[in-house]
């Protein structure tokens, strides 16, 4: 069986092999846990939205940039700005650290889960600590900060790449960096190109909620039982599970008076 097939298999409760959990999934866990279960038990996804593409040019592109320092083994210019004392780490997994689809692993005992994710970068300092680098791209008038509501999700995104990397044996540093580069709309003219100005922003975590985090998920999952609808852990109902359920009770009305 190949691998994207065996990917795409829903979660069997009891089963021997390890089951492919990425960082995207213990998101939607924590966001949603019904969510979560439709998607591995029975491979009813959300709905998608478009790809950010332009997001996507300018990850490459920080990717391009920060590699040619890896090289070189010399700090990039914003990190000798921020008094960082680091360069782009060297490593033979470097590649596959950063492929979606295989990204840095850990088997997961207690759970048997297959944990991944796909990191941007890691940068290492002057005393061999790793240091997990997320680049982020917007467009906005105000300040980028780290402060709004729905940025925890960043933050967690961070915290699980640094759990990762500890298990694989790393010493990790508990502060990793954003590299936010933040899109001008306010020039006269296009003329085919969008000014950034990027900014790096620290971010102290803890992954200490990761493991348990991972037992309740192997609970969720070996439960034939579904979560209750709107269970949404960042507070509130999930806007998904409101509208399913809205959209249900609309339909059976309407059957009703046919």
């Amino acid at each position: 069986m190949n691998y994207w097939s065996e990917r795409n298999l829903p979660y069997k409760p009891g089963q021997q092999k390890p089951y492919k959990i990425s960082r995207s999934k213990i998101e939607l866990f924590t966001q949603c846990p019904r969510c979560f279960w439709l998607d591995a038990r029975l491979k009813i996804k959300r709905p998608s939205s478009p790809p950010f593409q332009i997001n996507k040019a300018i990850d490459e592109l920080f990717k391009s940039e920060f590699d040619i320092y890896r090289v070189q083994e010399k700090p990039h210019p914003i990190m000798k700005d921020n008094q960082i004392k680091a360069v782009p780490m060297k490593h033979k997994d470097l590649d596959k650290w950063r492929h979606n689809f295989t990204g840095v692993v850990h088997i997961h005992e207690p759970t048997n889960f297959h944990v991944f994710g796909a990191i941007d970068d890691v940068w290492i300092n002057d005393v061999g600590d790793l240091i997990v680098v997320d680049y982020k791209a917007t467009s906005k008038k105000s300040e980028i900060t780290l402060d709004s509501d729905w940025q925890i999700m960043y933050k967690r995104q961070m915290e699980i790449y640094q759990w990762l990397l500890r298990q694989n044996n790393f010493n990790v540093s508990d502060t990793g960096y954003f590299v936010y580069a933040n899109g001008n709309a306010d020039n006269e003219r296009f003329d085919n190109k969008v000014e950034f100005t990027t900014k790096l922003i620290p971010y102290t975590g803890s992954s200490n909620w990761v493991d348990d985090t991972l037992l309740q998920i192997k609970k969720c999952l070996d439960s034939d039982k579904m979560p209750e609808v709107g269970t949404a852990a960042m507070g509130g109902p999930c806007e998904h599970c409101e509208y399913a359920r809205s959209r249900t009770e609309l339909t059976l009305k309407a059957l009703k008076k046919a």
